[in-house]
């Protein structure tokens, strides 16, 4: 797709330490589809930021002066589309997912895990700009996926593994990756559970695309997927 058809997404920056507010400025300039509107060191100032500048997409810390950043994106989840957490503290990931954060950075925030995020964010731009081009119909083996005026029939047994963004959910298969207007709890209700096992709050694997088995980690044939701690013990009975 070409990058022109993207929308700006408008952002603003919230945390208390001010080297990380230069890197999250100085790392977005790369990505011209990304407008810095502001930056701010505490979720106070964030916060009435936010009520004015109304912006797509938020950066923010968790532990802060006054309160945290987990604290101030329950105030504004209904007004910010995309939310991004950059924090020390990794204990917080499943509060961070269970707000719906589109991805949770660990600190120190490098250029490349920046690369990786600022990705995922123009994927989720881009399928909220062509909602409308990605239905998806679940068939006995196949899936069928509407694009625009087009419409491609997948084999499930194509399907190297799932990732869930927001209210979308990514397809990955060997030729090319396809992006729905569906989650991936609504693909796992649909899909087989003999064929396709949810391994992290973000991702499903199908099970014959398994090449090998770690603590944290399933290798895919193109990639190596993280699980998460609460599907461990299922991952661990699985048998290649």
């Amino acid at each position: 797709m070409n990058g022109s058809t993207l929308p700006n997404v408008r952002f603003i920056a919230i945390d208390d330490n001010p080297l990380d507010l230069l890197f999250i400025s100085e790392f977005a300039k790369a990505f011209p589809f990304l407008q810095n509107c502001g930056t701010f060191a505490n979720a106070l100032e964030g916060y009435e930021a936010q009520q004015y500048i109304k912006p797509d997409l938020v950066f923010l810390d968790i532990e802060m002066p006054g309160f945290s950043g987990l604290e101030l994106l329950r105030k504004i989840r209904n007004e910010v589309d995309i939310a991004v957490f950059i924090t020390s503290h990794h204990e917080f990931a499943i509060d961070g997912y269970e707000l719906s954060a589109l991805d949770y950075i660990l600190k120190p925030l490098t250029e490349e895990r920046f690369q990786e995020t600022a990705r995922r964010i123009r994927e989720y731009a881009l399928m909220k700009h062509r909602a409308e081009a990605y239905e998806v119909f679940f068939g006995n083996d196949t899936l069928t996926i509407k694009e625009g005026y087009n419409q491609v029939k997948l084999s499930q047994k194509d399907i190297i593994y799932l990732e869930a963004m927001q209210d979308y959910t990514k397809i990955i298969t060997p030729q090319k990756n396809y992006m729905t207007l569906s989650t991936l709890t609504c693909f796992m209700e649909q899909l087989p559970p003999d064929r396709f096992m949810r391994v992290h709050r973000s991702y499903a694997v199908s099970l014959n695309q398994i090449k090998e088995l770690r603590h944290s980690e399933v290798v895919c044939s193109n990639a190596i997927i993280p699980v998460g701690k609460t599907y461990r013990s299922a991952i661990a009975k699985l048998r290649l």
